[in-house]
């Protein structure tokens, strides 16, 4: 637990054994709130935090929090400070789009990673703590519908998106 095992543009992905092993709270020298040391969360807030300066003004909430089911495709997400997109948006998803995972039987909190690449009919994510047999890449088909851009997995909410500085 705590051994580096990949890379993002530079930033950090962690082991974490299994989904639900703690270590305690990650802040940032001037106390922002990056989360549970080694979940999820932490790497996507952290992500955004040390490669965009990005502070997300909601600091709390479970992978299934950033998205927020009432909101149109493409409004702004206050809670992250980011565009939000619904699976079957009309805007075809990013490279460093953060990818939102509904809760399962197995994982009741939901799950974040970030899009690492995006081809004609494929779309790569990084992520941190995906379970101990799990890797920290994954890969899921992208595909085009009347107009309409869907992410191949049944568990797919959608995407958010820095926006433009």
């Amino acid at each position: 637990v705590g051994d580096r095992i990949d890379e993002l543009n530079g930033v950090a992905i962690y082991y974490n054994g299994g989904v639900n092993t703690v270590q305690g709270r990650n802040l940032s020298k001037d106390g922002y709130n990056l989360g549970l040391r080694y979940q999820c969360v932490e790497f996507v807030k952290r992500y955004y935090f040390e490669r965009h300066g990005h502070r997300m003004p909601d600091t709390y909430g479970h992978a299934k929090s950033f998205f927020d089911p009432s909101l149109g495709d493409g409004a702004l997400n206050e809670k992250r400070a980011m565009r939000q997109f619904t699976n079957g948006s009309g805007e075809r998803p990013h490279a460093e789009d953060l990818l939102v995972f509904a809760p399962s039987l197995f994982n009741r909190y939901g799950h974040v990673a970030i899009i690492a690449s995006v081809d004609a009919d494929m779309i790569q994510f990084a992520q941190q703590n995906p379970g101990p047999f799990g890797n920290s890449r994954e890969n899921l088909g992208l595909s085009q519908r009347e107009e309409r851009w869907y992410i191949d997995h049944s568990r797919v909410l959608g995407w958010l998106r820095l926006p433009p500085q």
